[in-house]
């Protein structure tokens, strides 16, 4: 028996010349058999292809049209705002009054009913009708990005 250290093993083989004569060892055929699909050249058919028969990817269902990945915006409507008389309404103030689900999200005020206070109202957008009612009431109107999500985190202090 030969040692694992005594093998002749050459670095890189030489590949299967096939094709070159019946006398090579691969002639003829060249090791693809006689006849049939797999022994022709060109175009070798893809994963998808079921041998001619209705595949499975025409034969699911497919979801039609795309999902958007812009997160909606936080609708709020002008009435509420009512319950802000003489205050500053952001996107914090919104929240902890339980006018919307996320401070980090974008809001839009849109115009139903009526304002009768006067309020400085900060937030992302707000329709032509809202923004005239608070100038109106007597308040002002800025628009302001989305505040940041802050990290939950705890800070690490840091060592000169």
């Amino acid at each position: 028996m030969t040692k694992y250290n005594e093998l002749n093993i050459t670095a890189s083989k030489n590949t299967k010349r096939v094709g070159r004569g019946i006398a090579a060892g691969q002639g003829k055929t060249a090791g693809r058999g006689t006849k049939g699909q797999n022994s022709r050249t060109g175009k070798k058919q893809g994963p998808l292809f079921a041998g001619g028969s209705r595949t499975l990817v025409t034969a699911i269902p497919k979801a039609r049209g795309f999902k958007s990945l812009r997160t909606p915006s936080q609708v709020v409507y002008l009435d509420h705002l009512n319950a802000f008389k003489g205050k500053i309404v952001d996107n914090q103030s919104l929240y902890s009054a339980g006018y919307i689900s996320s401070p980090n999200q974008s809001v839009k005020v849109i115009s139903r009913g009526e304002l009768t206070v006067n309020i400085n109202l900060q937030v992302a957008g707000a329709s032509k009708s809202v923004k005239t009612a608070v100038l109106k009431a007597g308040g002002t109107f800025t628009k302001t990005a989305v505040p940041l999500k802050m990290s939950t985190k705890p800070k690490k202090e840091v060592s000169k």
